[in-house]
């Protein structure tokens, strides 16, 4: 892989973020918009509920790790979108760029998304509620690149559905990683679950993530159990999404479908 080639896919991303205030305001506009709501319930559900301790922490915790899955995810589905928008797949897969090369260049947008709402959101919530996530330590580290990794996955697996089946799929790019959510156990533990979900929850990596963070605030120790499952489910998600936009790419040039996507 080259290194200006990965670069030409990043400066084309943001590129398109500098000349357009939509696009830019929308990077910060949803990571406020859910801490400001959902932290201010929380805040009121802790008031009415005495008996729960450490709610805020909890909950504005789970949200800023949910909102590092999501913005993965979304760096490299919309990405591919605004490429379908703008009926560049043709020029782009007709260029010296290998496929490979397209693909980590999305993710280095994904990282630049995540990090843009990373900041946002853990500023916010120190400047409105007092509560800073940094209180968990490196330990953070690992939660957060296992939900990079799921996210990256996910995008991974919708942009192949995208190829696949054309614009009219455009909605999994915003829809996908919500299914996983409930199985996620992003606000509340896994037992709270029936019991059939819990065991698909057992195979979910971010189920893992998130318990992980509930034992850390409560035990101040990274569980290297939940930490080594997401770690291992998070390698083979990554890989079977590779493969499975792999083997769409290839039917798709063989079949002509990319000069008719976004028709």
């Amino acid at each position: 892989m080259r290194i200006k080639r990965i670069w030409a896919v990043v400066l084309r991303q943001t590129y398109l973020y500098r000349r357009s205030l939509p696009r830019l305001l929308e990077v910060f506009y949803w990571p406020m918009v859910d801490l400001l709501l959902w932290g201010f319930v929380s805040l009121y559900l802790q008031r009415a509920s005495a008996d729960i301790p450490d709610f805020v922490i909890y909950f504005i915790g789970a949200l800023i790790l949910w909102d590092i899955l999501f913005r993965a995810q979304q760096g490299i589905s919309v990405s591919f979108l605004e490429d379908m928008w703008a009926r560049n797949l043709v020029n782009i897969f007709a260029s010296p760029l290998k496929i490979q090369e397209y693909i980590v260049g999305l993710l280095f947008i994904s990282i630049l998304k995540v990090t843009i709402a990373f900041v946002v959101m853990s500023s916010l919530a120190w400047l409105f509620y007092s509560f800073s996530i940094f209180k968990l330590g490196v330990a953070l580290i690992p939660l957060v690149l296992n939900l990079m990794a799921m996210g990256w996955a996910v995008g991974i697996f919708t942009m192949a559905l995208i190829l696949r089946f054309g614009q009219e799929a455009e909605v999994l790019a915003w829809a996908v990683a919500f299914l996983f959510m409930p199985f996620s156990a992003v606000f509340y533990p896994v037992d709270t679950l029936p019991p059939l979900l819990q065991k698909i929850a057992l195979f979910i990596p971010s189920a893992h993530v998130f318990e992980g963070m509930r034992i850390l605030i409560d035990k101040k120790v990274l569980s290297i159990k939940h930490l080594s499952m997401a770690s291992a489910l998070n390698l083979a998600f990554l890989s079977a999404s590779t493969l499975f936009f792999a083997k769409i790419y290839r039917t798709a040039r063989k079949r002509g479908i990319l000069p008719k996507i976004g028709e």
